[in-house]
């Protein structure tokens, strides 16, 4: 109950790095964090943002949010792994280009155009219109709140 008491007031004084806003689609909302797709359709890229104002470091939320963020992050991730049947989850925070924390959850395969090396550097290729007609139904496949994780989708 604090938790969510708590992010409603966080809400209100959040604001998303123009960065962040520019390369990505909002895709929905848990509890603390908002969820962001990456415009890059070689990766089934999201990108999870706690709604905090002024953090740049996990270690700068307060033990409950670091908790709540890293349930989120593992949900998601548990779930795009499964959904998308991935070789392996890639999940990051780097921070050096957009200081706002964020995680990085990036599905990979061992034939992606990428493998093995990182995604970043990989030049992104935009969603064409019916491509993220297609990601947006399998996102809200796969990010329906299940249990005691909550998902507000939204995607726009």
């Amino acid at each position: 109950m604090a938790i969510i008491l708590i992010c409603i007031i966080y809400k209100d004084m959040f604001s998303l790095h123009p960065q962040l806003a520019q390369d990505t689609f909002y895709v929905g909302d848990f509890p603390l964090s908002t969820c962001r797709l990456m415009n890059d359709m070689q990766f089934p890229w999201l990108i999870l943002i706690p709604r905090v104002p002024g953090v740049t470091e996990l270690y700068e939320l307060s033990q409950a949010d670091q908790e709540q963020f890293l349930r989120e992050s593992s949900w998601l991730s548990s779930q795009l792994a499964r959904v998308f049947r991935a070789d392996k989850m890639n999940v990051a925070a780097l921070g050096n280009m957009v200081p706002q924390l964020h995680f990085h959850h990036v599905v990979r395969y061992q034939n992606d155009v990428a493998w093995p090396k990182p995604v970043w550097g990989t030049p992104a290729v935009p969603y064409s219109n019916d491509v993220l007609a297609h990601m947006r139904q399998t996102l809200m496949l796969a990010l329906r709140g299940q249990g005691d994780m909550p998902f507000d989708w939204r995607m726009d």
